[in-house]
C-alpha cells in the first residue's frame, strides 16, 4: 500500500452533522448561546479603608487645639512657594525652564499631575514666567521677591553667630558629638541655617571639624565641649518657674491599690518619680534603653531639640533624621503622646508634627519670635497677595 494511502486510513474524518429542517412550529435543536455577548463580571469597587494612620488625626475633640492644627494646614499650603523659593534660588541667575519645571514636582512641592504653572499663578507677586531668546518659557522670580531674598539675606549673616550655637548644642546632644553634614543641612530650615552653612563651617575651627569617612560621608565633629552652653531651656526656667518645669512631665508610678493613697499622696509620689529630669547634654546612649531614666532622657532631648527650633515644633520627618544621634526609639509618637501638659501633636498618626505648647499664645501666635520667622510671614503675605497694595501719601 503506497504511504500516502495509509495516512489517509489512520486520518479520522469529521463526520458531518445530519441536516435538520427547520419547522417554526417545532422548537430548534440548535444552541443560540453563541447570539449572547458575554458580558464581564461586575467588580464592586474596593471600599477604601479611611480608618488608617495615613488619615487618622492624632487629636480628637476635646483635645483638639485649632490655632495648632491651622499651623500644619499653613504650612502644606506653601509648600510650593517654600520648595520652589529653596530650588529656584539655587539655580544659575535663579531662573528655570518651565518645561524642566513640570517634571520636579517633588523638589518644587507641587502635586504630581498638576501642572506646574496653577502653582505659580497662586503667587503673582513671587513668581513670573517671561519667554527667553531661545523662545523658551522660563521662570524667575519678581523684582519684589528679588528684593526679599536681599532681605532675608541680611537676616541671615546677622543671625549667623546664633545658628553656629544651635549647631554646638546639636553636636553636644548628639552620641559621640558628630552629626552627618548632610543630616544638618536637610532639616537646615527647621533651625534657620543658611544654605551655605557647609562653607561657613570654615570659619570655625575652634568649634567643628569636617571628617570624611571611608564611604565618602561628610561628618561634622564638635571640637570644644561648653559648658555654658550645655544648659537646657528646662534647666534655664527652673531657675525662674520651679513649679512650671515640675509640672512639664509627668512619669505615673504603678503602685498597687493596696497602698490606699489620697490624690495629694499620689501627686507627691508621681513627682519623685518625675524628678530629677536628666540633662538631653548627657551621653543617653549609655543608658538602658527601657529604662525610666533612659525615657526621662528622651523627653527632655526632644524638649530641648524643639526649643531650638525657629517655631518650636518640628515634624516627625525632622525628629526620624537624627534618630540615631539621640537614641531615639520607634516609640516616640506614643512617649509624646503620653507628656500633653508639654506636647501637642498635630496632623495625622502617620505624618505628625509636635509643638512646644508653651512657646505659642492661646491664639496659636508664636510668644518669642526669630527674626527668620518675622520674614517669614512677611513673605507668606506677599504670597497671599495678587497685586502690591497702594502706597497712600
Amino acid at each position: 500500500m503506497a504511504w500516502w494511502r495509509l495516512l489517509i486510513s489512520k486520518t479520522p474524518i469529521a463526520k458531518t452533522p445530519p441536516l435538520v429542517h427547520l419547522n417554526p412550529n417545532h422548537s430548534s435543536p440548535f444552541s443560540t448561546s453563541f447570539l449572547i455577548t458575554k458580558t464581564p463580571k461586575k467588580f464592586k469597587k474596593r471600599r477604601e479603608n479611611h480608618d488608617s494612620p495615613r488619615t487618622n488625626h492624632v487629636q480628637t475633640q476635646p483635645n483638639l487645639i485649632p490655632h495648632l492644627e491651622r499651623i500644619v494646614t499653613r504650612d502644606a499650603h506653601f509648600r510650593f512657594l517654600t520648595k520652589s523659593k529653596e530650588y529656584l534660588s539655587k539655580q544659575p541667575h535663579r531662573v528655570l525652564r518651565l518645561d524642566d519645571a513640570g517634571k520636579l514636582h517633588r523638589e518644587l512641592g507641587f502635586p504630581r499631575g498638576r501642572k506646574v504653572s496653577r502653582s505659580l499663578q497662586r503667587h503673582p507677586l513671587i513668581f513670573q514666567t517671561y519667554r527667553h531668546d531661545d523662545n523658551k518659557m522660563w521662570i524667575g522670580f519678581t523684582e519684589t521677591m528679588e528684593g526679599l531674598l536681599e532681605e532675608e539675606l541680611a537676616v541671615v549673616d546677622s543671625m549667623e553667630a546664633d545658628r553656629v550655637n544651635k549647631v554646638r548644642k546639636l553636636l553636644m546632644m548628639s552620641a559621640n558629638k558628630r552629626i552627618p553634614l548632610s543630616k544638618i543641612h536637610h532639616c537646615r530650615l527647621l533651625f534657620g541655617i543658611p544654605e551655605d552653612f557647609r562653607d561657613r563651617v570654615a570659619k570655625y575651627p575652634n568649634y567643628f571639624r569636617i571628617v570624611v569617612e571611608d564611604d565618602g560621608k561628610r561628618v561634622l565633629e564638635l571640637v570644644k565641649w561648653d559648658p555654658l552652653l550645655a544648659v537646657s531651656s528646662l534647666e534655664r526656667e527652673f531657675m525662674v518657674d520651679e513649679d512650671k518645669v515640675k509640672r512639664a512631665f509627668r512619669f505615673p508610678v504603678k503602685h498597687g491599690k493596696d497602698l490606699d493613697l489620697d490624690e495629694d499622696d499620689a501627686k507627691k509620689l508621681n513627682l519623685l518619680n518625675s524628678l530629677p529630669l536628666v540633662s538631653p547634654y548627657s551621653d543617653g546612649s549609655r543608658l538602658d534603653l527601657w529604662t525610666l531614666e533612659a525615657e526621662k532622657y528622651r523627653v527632655g532631648l526632644l524638649h530641648e531639640f524643639l526649643s531650638l527650633t525657629l517655631e518650636k515644633r518640628a515634624s516627625i520627618h525632622h525628629i526620624v533624621e537624627f534618630k540615631e544621634e539621640f537614641s531615639l526609639t520607634k516609640h516616640t509618637y506614643q512617649m509624646l503622646l503620653k507628656q500633653p501638659r508639654t506636647f501637642y501633636l498635630a496632623g495625622t498618626e502617620m505624618n505628625w508634627v509636635v509643638f512646644l505648647k508653651d512657646a505659642y499664645d492661646q491664639n496659636g501666635v508664636l510668644i518669642e519670635k526669630d527674626p527668620q520667622v518675622e520674614f517669614n510671614e512677611k513673605l507668606y503675605k506677599y504670597a497671599e497677595m495678587q497685586e502690591m497694595e497702594p502706597v497712600h501719601v
